[in-house]
């Protein structure tokens, strides 16, 4: 079994981000970077994957050359090969993105065979835009379901079923492979690297292609940080003093 999982770089979530003077690019000047959280539950999902099915995990990704770190971590969790479609650092459009990553799949695929499944994260931890993996997905040509937590490979069969969570319950979609999905944080619990991982993805050969796509049709206005929200603790009082205060809050809320 052949499973690419896509990834991206992104600031660590929980760090400060401000913007720059133009609002038109994150300052990322303080900043530690990661893959985005539903991108490790796809990376873990595909080494999984790959360790049942006897297969061989590939991860991708679209950015700087700094984005090998991303790569080389994917690496120690035991994905076997990385490719990164290199780029100048600038900020890409989905829809450019999309072209680019769904054209440098067929190279690979062209060189060593379709890949059964492609996973992307549901959607990246800065801009959100949920589009790339649906856009890839048709410049491809194949079947996509997005927000997935489960996910089951009958090898027999060419197909895959999907589980998506709804309201009470899930949805199961049964796709022939190849196929695409865009994973939800959830679907596993990722894994940490060992040491033996971290030496290990010190040697991994990263692939470098050239990212090549024109310009989408999608144009960023600008960016707004939202007003940080402050919040104050009040203290009711210690001990059986604080009671009244207790009830008189209950009221307020609408709880008594």
């Amino acid at each position: 079994m052949r499973v690419l999982c896509c990834v991206k770089r992104v600031p660590a979530p929980g760090a400060k981000i401000n913007i720059t003077a133009d609002g038109q690019d994150v300052d990322t000047a303080h900043l530690g970077f990661a893959m985005s959280p539903h991108e490790e539950c796809a990376v873990e999902e595909a080494v999984q994957l790959c360790e049942r099915f006897d297969g061989e995990a590939t991860v991708l990704t679209l950015g700087p050359p700094e984005a090998e770190e991303q790569l080389r971590y994917a690496a120690s969790l035991g994905v076997q090969k990385a490719v990164l479609l290199s780029t100048d650092g600038s900020s890409w459009d989905p829809q450019r993105t999309a072209s680019a990553i769904a054209s440098a799949i067929e190279t690979l695929e062209a060189a060593d065979g379709p890949f059964d499944l492609i996973l992307f994260g549901n959607e990246s931890a800065d801009s959100g835009g949920y589009q790339v993996g649906i856009r890839a997905a048709h410049a491809l040509g194949r079947p996509i379901v997005n927000a997935i937590k489960g996910i089951e490979p009958d090898l027999d069969a060419g197909t895959a079923t999907a589980k998506r969570e709804i309201d009470g319950g899930f949805e199961l979609y049964n796709l022939p492979m190849p196929a695409v999905m865009g994973v939800k944080e959830g679907l596993n619990l990722p894994r940490y690297p060992t040491m033996r991982g971290r030496l290990a993805s010190k040697k991994i050969e990263v692939s470098v292609m050239q990212a090549e796509a024109d310009e989408g049709g999608q144009t960023r206005v600008t960016l707004k940080q939202p007003a940080e929200t402050v919040s104050n603790t009040v203290k009711l009082g210690n001990g059986p003093e604080a009671a009244p205060a207790i009830v008189d809050l209950f009221e307020e809320l609408g709880l008594l």
